[in-house]
């Protein structure tokens, strides 16, 4: 018997797509629909090791979703053996606490929360209604990055700001990524063979978005991102946390609306803003070459994610294990010798070859006497996707 799964992630202009059999927990057939709303975009769908690509207007993600089937209908595997739909979803607000299965009503709460994550929930809903629409007779599901942060305790979510203001607008923190931070937290008990609530410990997600979280056994008591997926980390291209008060800087001093002040910390902020590039290897590379900005972006990266993995080790009051995923986190040695080098005065030691060595398998890098254990976990999301459909369809 096999579970065959479509999973989609829908971005603002683009769809990532897999189809993973839940069973046996196979990639079946993944691809990528790029630049939609653009007249030049792009399809590349992958089945049994080959890629097919094609260049075309996408106007909008109906008619995405309408050339994503037909490459399923001429390449394979047929979309006619999919049990279910899964969705990547941003934002759940405070309606949505484990993964659901999709109906007008879902639907129609999901808009209203649409307004907290503006980048993310409208794309990601546009892009459940053109599935449904393409795959009708098949559950549609939703998995929430929001849903793994649903155990915060209040003291954690809560924002010292007017109340009733916060009751009425759902004005919280939520937490984000929490599909991989999910994945990861739990991979991690498997490495370790201990159950999965028996030890506490910190994940950091590290990619263009970036993300930390403390896990009590097996339950997550702090993340770093907010409202909205902005706060915490130096990111990609998202400044993490700055002081409230530059938003009323700005718009006083330079007359800038909200509007460009929320593209200028979403968009231009971060590694971008700081050394004008996004990825590490041209960090490392500028670095090498005595790029002083370059030099101070690094430094204010690694500090902010020390600092959170501090704090985070006193609000769990100690941890058996500190994590890194993510683009980032799976394939900067540097990064992480340098932070369990900062780590050294709680007993922290270094497998130098361990975390040298480039591996897609989950492993430990630090020492055999070290007091917290380190690891690498490549984390995937999809496949926890997968596996939250196969359970809330009741395969």
């Amino acid at each position: 018997m096999t579970t065959p799964i479509l999973l989609l992630n829908a971005g603002s202009s683009s769809i990532k797509y897999q189809v993973i059999d839940a069973d046996d927990e196979d990639v079946l057939a993944s691809g990528i629909i790029q630049r939609i709303g653009d007249e030049s975009g792009t399809i590349d769908h992958t089945v049994d090791g080959q890629t097919f690509h094609e260049t075309r207007g996408f106007p909008n993600h109906g008619r995405a979703l309408t050339v994503l089937v037909k490459m399923f209908d001429e390449h394979g595997p047929a979309l006619t053996s999919v049990r279910a739909v899964g969705h990547r979803i941003v934002h759940g607000g405070s309606f949505f606490n484990s993964t659901t299965v999709l109906t007008d009503e879902v639907l129609d709460r999901l808009r209203e929360v649409s307004p907290l994550a503006p980048l993310h929930n409208p794309p990601g809903l546009a892009g459940v209604e053109a599935a449904m629409r393409s795959l009708p007779d098949v559950p549609h599901v939703a998995i929430f990055d929001t849903a793994f942060f649903s155990t915060l305790p209040a003291e954690a979510y809560t924002y010292a700001i007017p109340r009733e203001l916060a009751a009425e607008h759902g004005i919280r923190k939520y937490g984000f990524h929490g599909t991989s931070h999910s994945y990861v937290s739990r991979k991690v008990a498997e490495v370790l063979g201990e159950p999965y609530e028996s030890f506490d410990q910190i994940v950091c997600h590290l990619g263009n978005g970036a993300s930390i979280s403390a896990v009590r056994g097996g339950e997550a008591v702090e993340a770093s991102m907010g409202l909205t997926p902005l706060a915490g980390l130096v990111m990609g291209t998202r400044s993490g946390d700055v002081d409230p008060g530059l938003h009323a800087f700005l718009a006083r001093r330079l007359g800038m609306s909200i509007d460009d002040i929320d593209t200028l910390l979403n968009k231009k902020s971060g590694m971008l803003g700081l050394s004008g590039v996004t990825d590490f290897r041209d960090i490392n590379e500028l670095i090498a070459e005595g790029d002083a900005d370059a030099r101070l972006a690094l430094d204010v990266y690694t500090h902010r994610l020390l600092s959170y993995i501090g704090s985070y080790i006193a609000v769990l009051g100690g941890v058996k294990a500190i994590t890194f995923t993510a683009g980032v986190g799976e394939n900067n040695p540097g990064l992480r010798a340098a932070i369990a080098d900062r780590l050294a005065f709680l007993g922290v030691t270094l497998d130098a070859a361990a975390n040298d060595t480039r591996s897609k398998e989950p492993r430990v890098i630090s020492g055999p006497d070290s007091a917290i254990t380190l690891l690498v976990v490549p984390t995937n999301e999809e496949l926890a996707m997968a596996r939250e459909t196969k359970e809330a369809i009741g395969a």
